[in-house]
């Protein structure tokens, strides 16, 4: 599976009818997102969680020029598996961390806990580099998410339990690491984070 963000923070505009009701999508009131994904199957687990509507709990103030994006799960390196691997970046008003295990030299780990409870879908994810990490816990309620039908290339439909949502929310904590010590950079409340998970 591959996998290419190439709109984490997207400006769209126009009309969507549902239902017989329509519905107007302005970029000042929306947050929007675009990515592909290509392959031959579909990765378990499979994690990912965006949002560019972001405000910093220390200052009040709206991140205008910030997005996050997180995604992966076990991801596959000459057909081996890798366990626990998460691919993540933190654009933050202007300055980007990125958390890449491809990149071994920048000393990038992963560790994750996405689990399911009667109401919601949970995600914990520490992402860090010999220069930064990101604490990131989210939260979206089930009643408000999709169940994804995605069959992959060869025919089958493995995962049955894809959740897919946009109503995510939570927070993240930056860090930068400063002569070995991490020094907080910002608290992030996190609002509109589109999220998934399901594994198989």
């Amino acid at each position: 599976m591959f996998w290419h963000a190439e709109g984490m923070k997207t400006e769209y505009e126009g009309t969507i009818i549902y239902n017989g009701e329509k519905y107007i999508v302005n970029p000042k009131t929306s947050y929007g997102y675009a990515d592909k994904n290509w392959g031959s199957d579909f990765t378990s687990p499979w994690i990912w969680l965006s949002s560019n509507n972001l405000i910093s709990e220390i200052s009040g103030k709206k991140l205008e020029n910030s997005v996050f994006e997180i995604g992966g799960g076990t991801p596959k390196v000459f057909h081996i598996p890798l366990k626990e691997k998460l691919l993540g970046t933190f654009y933050y008003e202007g300055k980007n961390y990125e958390f890449n295990f491809s990149k071994f030299w920048t000393g990038s780990k992963t560790k994750f806990n996405c689990f399911e409870t009667d109401e919601e879908i949970i995600w914990l994810v520490e992402l860090s580099t010999f220069k930064a990490k990101i604490e990131v816990e989210i939260k979206c309620k089930k009643e408000e998410m999709l169940l994804i039908n995605y069959e992959s290339p060869d025919g089958y439909k493995r995962h049955t339990r894809l959740f897919n949502g946009g109503t995510g929310y939570g927070k993240i904590s930056l860090y930068e690491k400063r002569k070995g010590n991490s020094i907080l950079i910002d608290k992030v409340l996190v609002e509109n984070c589109g999220c998934e998970y399901g594994e198989y």
